[in-house]
């Protein structure tokens, strides 16, 4: 898998610091965002969806609707500035300091033609599914089905935010590869949400 995009979510609103901008806090000294675009360097484009502010050159900023309106509002806005022939795309969690490109190699290593996406499994068996790669087809064909099943909802059937959406159900109906981390280091799947995770991350950085 050579031609990849990358669509980074930093929009959450990260209650459990106390509403900071979570995303650019530091881990070895560099934001996290900006550790998590340097893991996908190689993707074209890279779009980051979060709030105004400084980003490395070559990413594109953009914003969900409403902001802070959840995962899947924010992969929509990021879905939304890509090309219509591009083929694949990391979905990233903004929070993941211990991302590398070895890692993001490892996924688009194991999607076959058999999966509409690989993410990664932690020890539990449980899906990091903001810490893989997707066909963009797919992708895209799920929001506009949970778009509809969420306005088949609304009373009078007027359109419906996606605001909100957990990420769950947008990949429901996605064949998903499960990765297994088996790579020396930290796993990559390996978030902050709270001030315990970044002194973790900190330590592995090292």
């Amino acid at each position: 898998m050579d031609a990849y995009a990358a669509v980074v979510l930093a929009g959450g609103a990260a209650r459990r610091m106390g509403g900071v901008d979570k995303p650019a806090r530091t881990v070895g000294g560099r934001p996290m965002r900006d550790r998590v675009l340097a893991a996908v360097a190689d993707a074209a484009p890279r779009i980051l969806v979060g709030p105004d502010g400084p980003v490395p050159d070559g990413v594109r900023l953009t914003r969900e609707e409403p902001p802070g309106g959840g995962p899947v509002a924010a992969a929509a806005a990021g879905l939304a500035l890509l090309d219509p022939g591009t083929p694949v795309v990391a979905l990233l969690a903004a929070d993941l300091p211990l991302l590398t490109r070895a890692a993001v190699g490892e996924l688009l290593g194991h999607l076959d033609a058999g999966h509409d996406g690989a993410c990664y499994v932690d020890g539990d068996g449980r899906r990091q599914t903001l810490c893989g790669v997707w066909r963009v087809a797919p992708l895209r064909a799920a929001l506009v089905r949970l778009a509809a099943e969420r306005a088949s909802g609304q009373p009078d059937g007027s359109a419906a935010s996606l605001a909100g959406a957990p990420i769950r159900a947008l990949l429901a109906a996605l064949r998903v590869r499960e990765v297994p981390w088996a790579g020396a280091g930290p796993p990559p799947w390996f978030d902050c949400d709270t001030d315990e995770d970044v002194r973790r991350a900190e330590e592995w950085a090292r």
